[in-house]
């Protein structure tokens, strides 16, 4: 009988439902916050339980010796960790949907409550003082609302700030200009959006990519009177400098349900005027705390029982059967994915996959979710092979799928092309019978490359001193390359490079390389192997 340990605050009915499903259940909703008993116990057990209060780090999975799945109430994975678990093969499933709808909901009343200082009249009142002239407060119709991030929870915002009336733009390089028409939104640059927004509300994952997206200077760069709304994650605002426009009247109000520092006992926004403050309540409602309670009890119940997948981030949905045999190419589709998805700065319009040979014969479902996964991971760290398709369609993106029979010198391959308005880019991959990935044509250039975690991918016109080039800069700096590949279309014309390094290139190994003026383009790249 598989057992399972419940560590964080989870419904009742959702332990009932592992009692129900014959899976022994420990329920110890206050186990998760001492890691020292955590560390003792853990080995016990076939599954694991959370919310965010228990933190699965190195260290407890290494004591996990018997632990195969782990399974979080809520979308946030942030307190596992998933290299760790993925190396240790334990599963990691999240509930990407369960909580959506509170989350952007939470999100609107921060905004009617700092529009209107509703906490601090309330705080007023109570004390017997009657200030009505005191809180002023704005309206929130005609307004205009910026939106930095449009996806799941912030699509649901842009379409209910629209039944307030408000006028609504959104920042998001991933949304195409078919689904801003579509939702009613006005898709805008951010520079331009600061410039015009009077509320700005965010919506996104904390990546290098977003992290303080809210900096200094952006923030210096808003309108006067601007209100700002954080219901995502700590870490994409600057708080001191919002904390000095605070005071210096240029922004309003701020309304913040997340912190960079959590939990937050301290911080320099607390006790200014006009700034609403709740302890991360995003996901905090009965309906969405029952709703991830009971499909993670629902999951991991499958997962233990039969082997069934469902909302992994480390592991595509497919049987125990197919796992054997496709694991390889489920690790290149998620490659190629996440190639082209690094490759691609605009917003994607489509997503083509072609499957030739014995690739075409395979789970073509499952494969279809890796590449486009991949492809989505640089904009949502989070995303999962079940989730991915879901959020590609509310981007608009079309996905298409072509097999058909060997037609050349490989028994299979994938070839993955992403379309957006300007161009299209393509890349195809392999895998030899050693199992391992292969990238095999980039740009219709015949390469053949080794797959690693770090990767320098250069593009220039056939010249003499290319590889001298790379080698020397990259030696000069102690970047050290493990596997080398070039590629051309012809004598003289398009050629690329493509490094396989022991590290991730410096910034300056990459301001070296662009001082050279030999190359059209150079791309860092990350892998996960």
């Amino acid at each position: 009988m598989p057992k399972v340990l419940v560590s964080d605050k989870l419904s009742e009915t959702a332990v009932q439902i592992f009692r129900d499903r014959g899976i022994e259940v420990d329920f110890e909703p206050n186990l998760g916050k001492d890691k020292d008993a955590l560390l003792a116990k853990i080995g016990e057990y076939d599954g694991l339980a959370i919310r965010s209060a228990t933190k699965v780090t190195e260290k407890i999975l290494e004591a996990a010796t018997n632990l195969k799945v782990i399974a979080r109430a809520g979308i946030g994975t942030d307190n596992i960790d998933k290299v760790a678990a993925s190396k240790k093969g334990v599963i990691v499933m999240n509930t990407p949907f369960g909580n959506m709808i509170t989350t952007a909901e939470h999100a609107i009343a921060m905004m009617f409550a700092v529009a209107r200082q509703i906490p601090e009249a309330s705080a007023s009142t109570h004390a017997g003082k009657w200030e009505k002239s005191k809180f002023m407060g704005v309206e929130l119709t005609n307004k205009t609302l910026g939106v930095i991030g449009a996806g799941n929870i912030g699509g649901i915002v842009c379409d209910r700030a629209r039944g307030l009336k408000m006028k609504v733009i959104a920042f998001d390089p991933f949304l195409s200009d078919e689904k801003a028409a579509k939702m009613g939104v006005e898709k805008v640059e951010l520079d331009d959006l600061l410039a015009r927004a009077d509320f700005i509300t965010l919506h996104v994952p904390l990546t290098d990519g977003t992290r303080n997206i809210l900096s200094a200077e952006n923030l210096a760069k808003t309108k006067k009177g601007v209100r700002i709304i954080n219901c995502a994650r700590g870490g994409l605002i600057d708080e001191p400098a919002l904390a000095e426009l605070l005071k210096s009247g240029h922004i309003a109000g701020a309304a913040l349900d997340v912190y960079a520092e959590e939990p937050a006992k301290e911080n320099v926004l607390f006790g200014l005027p006009n700034v609403v403050c709740t302890p991360h309540l995003g996901a905090a409602t009965s309906e969405a705390q029952e709703n991830v309670a009971l499909q993670v009890a629902e999951q991991m119940s499958d997962y233990l029982l039969t082997g069934a997948v469902t909302n992994a981030l480390n592991m595509p949905s497919v049987t125990a059967e197919e796992a054997i045999v496709m694991g390889p190419w489920i690790k290149l589709a998620d490659h190629l994915g996440s190639f082209a998805g690094q490759m691609t700065d605009e917003p994607i319009t489509a997503i083509n996959i072609l499957y030739d040979g014995t690739v075409s014969e395979m789970n073509l479902d499952a494969l279809n979710c890796a590449v486009v996964a991949g492809i989505m991971k640089k904009a949502n760290p989070d995303v999962n092979l079940v989730s991915a398709p879901v959020i590609a369609k509310d981007r608009g993106i079309q996905i298409s799928t072509t097999n058909q029979d060997k037609s050349g010198a490989f028994d299979g391959y994938i070839k993955v092309t992403v379309v957006t308005a300007t161009r299209e880019r393509a890349i195809a991959g392999t895998v030899f019978s050693d199992g391992k990935p292969r990238f095999i044509q980039i740009k219709g250039i015949n390469i053949d490359a080794e797959v690693g975690g770090h990767m320098l991918y250069t593009t220039n016109d056939d010249v003499p001193g290319i590889i001298g080039a790379l080698g020397q800069t990259l030696g000069e700096n102690g970047a050290n390359i493990a596997n080398f590949t070039l590629g051309r279309s012809d004598v003289g014309t398009d050629a690329i490079a493509l490094l396989y390094l022991d590290e991730a290139p410096s910034d300056i190994v990459l301001e070296k390389l662009k001082d050279t003026g030999l190359f059209k383009s150079i791309k860092p790249l990350k892998f996960n192997v």
